[in-house]
């Protein structure tokens, strides 16, 4: 996964970049000393950024928990026998504990968890059949992970967050996959190899006025205030099994979009 050099609150001016294209096995003109990379594996990536437009984005980054910066170095180095699980849920309002009961008793009688999501969840994962992809512990709010984390495989659980009553089952879990940063020079080095954009993807979330001032050859631009526009097509479009490497000005962005992607069942980041 692609990140800046820091951190800063404030967004730094691109137009003091002089990226150019050359040849087709030298990339940059310059040696990227305003960038840093997180590559992304085929088992994760890296999401979000600090001024989110998109509601459905936004609303994920809530569930997901606060990203912090300690959470996102701890990504990048997953501690052995870290599990990562696939979780379905469907959520009602706090006040809607009756419902909930009975979409628990339909499930008990064979009913789908995944039509029922759909019919009467109001998460916007509805639109997925109640899914919300792969998740580690520190991803998500504490009373929903408690839950899942405690939940054996394929049993249904109920719980309550700020956001109302959910109803959720562990569908899979595995060994967690690893974020790990890149430096420029990595990156620009692999970028020689002419095979290497045949083995990687590549993607850059910044905005087009962004991209109009520096743009980067080979990079897929997927500008992360159009993310509701692109999200639902990201695994027809990339392969999850592929190294995929996300870049941003200064690594907040990227930084979600590639934990959003972890959830998709990506797995190089």
């Amino acid at each position: 996964m692609l990140r800046a050099s820091s951190l800063k609150p404030s967004p730094i001016l691109l137009s003091n970049l002089n990226f150019t294209l050359v040849s087709s096995h030298n990339f940059f003109s310059c040696p990227l000393n305003n960038f840093k990379f997180l590559p992304v594996s085929p088992t994760s990536l890296k999401l979000v950024s600090t001024s989110v437009s998109s509601p459905k984005l936004r609303w994920s980054l809530s569930m997901m928990g606060s990203l912090s910066s300690k959470a996102s170095i701890s990504s990048a180095a997953s501690t052995e026998g870290e599990r990562e699980i696939l979780v379905q849920h469907l959520l009602v309002k706090e006040d809607n504990l009756k419902l909930l009961v009975e979409l628990q008793q339909k499930i008990a009688r064979g009913e789908d968890l995944s039509d029922l999501a759909t019919e009467h969840s109001i998460c916007p994962s509805k639109e997925q059949g109640g899914m919300l992809g792969w998740v580690r512990r520190g991803q998500m709010v504490p009373e929903f992970e408690e839950a899942a984390f405690s939940a054996p495989p394929n049993k249904l659980v109920k719980c309550k967050t700020k956001f109302g009553w959910h109803l959720l089952q562990v569908l899979s879990e595995r060994e967690a996959s690893l974020l790990r940063d890149v430096e420029p020079q990595e990156l620009h080095v692999k970028m020689q190899d002419p095979n290497f954009l045949d083995e990687a993807q590549l993607i850059d979330v910044r905005e087009p006025e962004e991209i109009a001032q520096a743009s980067l050859p080979g990079f897929v631009v997927l500008p992360l205030r159009q993310f509701g526009t692109w999200s639902s097509e990201v695994t027809t479009k990339f392969n999850p099994q592929k190294d995929t490497y996300v870049l941003c000005h200064h690594g907040v962005r990227s930084l979600q979009v590639a934990k959003w992607l972890q959830t998709q069942v990506f797995f190089h980041l």
